[in-house]
């Protein structure tokens, strides 16, 4: 029999000890053999040793220009719907969210003045009056009501509308209240009156006001979203089209060939991308600004202007009811009527707000409205310092048919009734003005996120067309 080789005694622990024969054994590597490679550092040997070559530098060219093609139409898209929205809703949603709340402000001052009116006839209050005062409210409670649907469930603007809502009809019961005594001839009825008057002043108009600034910010928000260049859209468009560019150069010095369909119709395509997204929001942008130089600003003065003069009337009025009842004392010491002294501060701000419109005022439709009211308002001024001299000499009656008479005896209800006709015209000119300048702003933009993306998907297959044409030459 053949002698046995000697054999390998059990592996020993580094102690010296025999190993478990259960015990796991290493395997270590054969001499020189190759360390294990991951798959990303394989695919990147892969790439690298593919652009060594022609074809392969043309694939990774293929899908760079595709990738940069359809980078560019994404964005543009994605930045033209985010502005389009804001357009969108700065003509049907902030703006005339913002006009609701301010005709909410200036129907229940309005109705204010309206009722002061009819208290100071007496027991002859007119119709016109009362159908007036009537009017205001059943307006400012249907403006209420759309505002309410309007906002967010819990925000800031739904809970002023609910104070409102809770504060309108105590001020209607005040009124009724006033009336009432008014006609039997008490003279509690002009208490209930100034009380009435003071919720409508320190309570109610202040929480319209809050509403209308707070809408007037969301219809800021909304422009500024709106307006911005798209520059990231803008960009990618430069950079797809330069590099466009530089294939079709590099094509053109390796193989003499002029022109190369392919690419050539996905520089068409980015370029008319580009060029459209260029000039629409241009042109956008131009119809945004002109519907808030012209209309957004030229609509808050005259608001302003209208509020003004509703204050200024009630104030007029409530002088008379009260007969020095209530009164101020100036920084000199100088007691004087409060709502006499509210009357001048008011016909002050009109003066003011009336100038700034009358330079807003654009055109000659816009002027003419401005220039009426601004008449009718230095008659009122006139004839104010007429009925205050009669009341003021003990002449009464006088006073009141200087306030509140028939136009033949001249009465400053006269030329605030002209007032406010004059500044409801020159507000209904600046809304049209407002609604054409942004409808074409809007307008601009229609269709331009999705022709981009169809554009550039239609660009980025004429690129790996052009690129598909060049890598068939070397089958």
């Amino acid at each position: 029999m053949p002698a046995v080789p000697p054999q390998a005694g059990p592996p020993r622990t580094p102690g010296g000890s025999p190993a478990s024969p259960d015990a796991p054994r290493s395997v270590s590597p054969a001499p020189g053999a190759a360390p294990r490679r991951t798959a990303w550092a394989e695919g990147v040997d892969r790439l690298r040793a593919a652009a060594t070559t022609e074809p392969g530098r043309l694939r990774i060219i293929g899908a760079v220009l595709a990738l940069l093609v359809v980078a560019f139409g994404a964005v543009t898209a994605w930045q033209m719907t985010e502005r389009s929205a804001a357009a969108d809703n700065v003509l049907h949603r902030s703006q005339p969210l913002s006009a609701s709340a301010a005709d909410i402000y200036r129907s229940l001052a309005d109705a204010n003045t309206a009722a002061s009116s009819g208290f100071l006839a007496g027991g002859q209050e007119t119709q016109e009056s009362r159908d007036r005062y009537e009017s205001d409210i059943r307006t400012a409670a249907a403006k209420l009501i759309t505002a309410a649907n309007s906002s967010e469930p819990g925000s800031a603007s739904a809970r002023t509308i609910s104070e409102l809502n809770e504060l309108l009809p105590q001020y209607k019961g005040l009124i009724e209240r006033a009336r009432a005594n008014n006609r039997q001839g008490y003279p509690l009825g002009g208490a209930y009156l100034r009380y009435a008057n003071d919720t409508m002043q320190n309570r109610m108009l202040p929480k319209a006001e809050q509403l209308y600034d707070r809408e007037n910010q969301r219809l800021g928000s909304d422009y500024a979203e709106a307006k911005p260049y798209p520059w990231a859209a803008i960009a990618l468009g430069l950079l797809a089209l330069g590099a466009l560019a530089w294939a079709q150069r590099r094509n053109y010095l390796r193989t003499n060939r002029v022109l190369n369909h392919g690419m050539a119709a996905a520089t068409a395509a980015g370029l008319v991308v580009l060029l459209w997204l260029t000039v629409g929001h241009t042109l956008a942008r131009s119809g945004l600004e002109e519907s808030y130089d012209h209309g957004v600003r030229s609509l808050s003065v005259l608001h302003d202007a209208q509020i003004a003069a509703l204050k200024a009337r009630g104030n007029e009025n409530l002088t008379l009811v009260s007969r020095g009842a209530e009164t101020m004392t100036l920084p000199d010491k100088t007691t004087v009527d409060l709502y006499d002294f509210n009357f001048d501060k008011d016909m002050k701000a009109l003066t003011a707000h009336l100038a700034a419109a009358a330079k807003l005022a654009d055109d000659q439709a816009g002027e003419k409205p401005v220039h009426a009211a601004t008449a009718d308002m230095e008659v009122w001024k006139d004839r104010h310092s007429l009925a205050r001299k009669a009341d003021n000499n003990g002449e009464y009656q006088l006073a009141l048919d200087r306030v509140i008479g028939s136009k033949d005896k001249k009465p400053t209800g006269v030329c605030f009734d002209g007032v406010d006709t004059n500044l409801r015209d020159a507000v209904t000119h600046e809304q049209d003005e407002f609604q054409r300048a942004a409808g074409n702003g809007l307008d601009a933009m229609t269709g331009l996120p999705a022709g981009a993306a169809v554009l550039a998907v239609l660009a980025a297959a004429g690129a790996l067309l052009g690129i598909g044409r060049r890598l068939s030459e070397y089958r």
